[in-house]
């Protein structure tokens, strides 16, 4: 039976060459990023505005994580991800952007000197994981809440050495977390300890503190 294909950027493909494309995202990826330890990988809206409180925060976050010796990796697009690369990138940090291909074109902010474009989702949260010492999750929509619960869940399953959650803006997580609280912990679907991964933290400088503190580089 012959083997089906795909069309890629309009060149078909078969399902073994989608092999090397993805092997090559991964090999780009771990090739640009190897020296760039220590990173914090920080998600949010792409459409918070620069008068918006939320992009303040998150741009003095990228610039006190700059000033502290992080890098920042954000997913290169606008809103909260233009703000941490602003932030950073000002302060003479590493601002790394991770920009992914959609249908509907996600243009990269230009405040990133470190810039790379990946088709497949799975490889670009590898590169998301591999190269943080922390998350910090602003308020954002579905994208921003896949990449918390799946750090979550690759912590909670030891997958992956734990490394520190924040989730910046109590108004706006404060009930999801009584929801998890109130009844995904209350019917036994998740143990006490598992509340302990995620921290709920406001304050900008309070964060970055806490990474400081915590965290072995």
């Amino acid at each position: 039976m012959a083997e089906k294909q795909y069309l890629i950027n309009e060149i078909p493909v078969t399902e073994s060459w989608r092999l090397f494309h993805i092997m090559a995202e991964l090999v780009e990826g771990f090739e640009a990023l190897a020296d760039l330890h220590p990173c914090v990988s920080v998600f949010g809206s792409t459409r918070v505005k620069p008068e918006d409180a939320v992009y303040q925060k998150a741009e003095r976050i990228g610039r006190l994580l700059a000033e502290k010796g992080f890098g920042v990796i954000t997913g290169g697009g606008p809103g909260v991800m233009e703000a941490v690369n602003k932030g950073a990138l000002e302060a003479g940090g590493k601002s790394v952007g991770l920009n992914i291909e959609l249908p509907f074109e996600q243009k990269p902010n230009p405040y990133t000197n470190v810039r790379l474009s990946f088709r497949y989702f799975f490889v670009r949260k590898v590169m998301f994981v591999k190269y943080a010492v922390a998350f910090i999750i602003l308020p954002g929509g579905f994208g921003t809440m896949d990449e918390l619960f799946e750090s979550i869940t690759l912590i909670q399953t030891h997958k992956i050495k734990p490394f520190p959650v924040f989730l910046v803006g109590s108004d706006y997580w404060r009930g999801l977390l009584n929801w998890i609280k109130g009844v995904v912990l209350k019917e036994g679907k998740i143990s006490p300890e598992d509340l302990n991964i995620v921290q709920l933290i406001d304050d900008p400088e309070e964060i970055v503190k806490t990474i400081k503190r915590t965290v072995i580089v």
